[in-house]
């Protein structure tokens, strides 16, 4: 999306940043955004497809094309904004940092949401500056239908932190701009890049797996034709 519409976008009270390689953005990724902005009130959500991943190899798509795909996805979607923060980066790019552009756009007063799954979040004491991530943002955990994120387990320094943060009711990420941690329930979309990649490649069907659009750019741009 050029940087114009997103100058264009009305003003919010508060927003989601959802980031991934999304190679490619399929229903999952866009299930969980529906349902977090639902459950927390969001005006929207930043979708930021990641530049230079400094712990993952290098995606199977380019830059570009993952950014098209995204694009695509979120067409017609006002809650949802493709953002280019990050995908055209050449260095690796850390969430600390892209957060705290995106605390400069929006001011100190506007509540900023960063979205994980419940496996990221047990991951996050490996992130660049982990701590500082809650001096900018919020942290909403995505739940899964039979999964338990709870204090007890968490490693030691995390779990001093979702004591002294978590916050049972998802709204109150609008009673102040960062800080806090909260928990929505999503549904379970078993939905893998990985396996969706490698349907692809084997010439199967990943009809309702992803947007049409999405699947139409991927067999027009031959993408994944040979996944490994």
């Amino acid at each position: 999306m050029p940087l114009a519409a997103l100058a264009e976008s009305p003003p919010v009270d508060a927003i989601g940043v959802l980031g991934g390689t999304f190679d490619p953005i399929h229903f999952g990724h866009l299930r969980l955004a529906e349902e977090i902005t639902d459950g927390c009130g969001l005006s929207q959500v930043r979708v930021i497809a990641a530049g230079t991943p400094p712990h993952r190899r290098a995606p199977r798509a380019s830059a570009q094309q993952r950014f098209d795909m995204v694009c695509a996805a979120v067409n017609g979607n006002a809650r949802l904004v493709a953002d280019q923060s990050e995908i055209f980066s050449e260095q690796p790019c850390f969430t600390v940092d892209t957060l705290s552009g995106l605390r400069a756009e929006f001011g100190a007063q506007t509540p900023i949401c960063l979205i994980l799954g419940a496996d990221a979040f047990l991951q996050l004491m490996t992130w660049h500056r982990w701590r500082q991530l809650f001096e900018i943002a919020h942290l909403v955990v995505a739940q899964r239908p039979g999964y338990t994120l709870d204090q007890s387990s968490l490693p030691a320094p995390l779990a001093v932190e979702f004591e002294a943060r978590f916050n049972s009711d998802a709204r109150s990420i609008h009673d102040r701009a960062h800080g806090i941690i909260v928990k929505v329930a999503i549904t379970a979309l078993d939905i893998s890049a990985t396996e969706l990649r490698a349907h692809i490649a084997a010439r199967r069907s990943a009809r309702y797996l992803l947007p049409d659009i999405v699947l139409d750019y991927i067999r027009a741009n031959t993408l994944y034709q040979d996944e490994r």
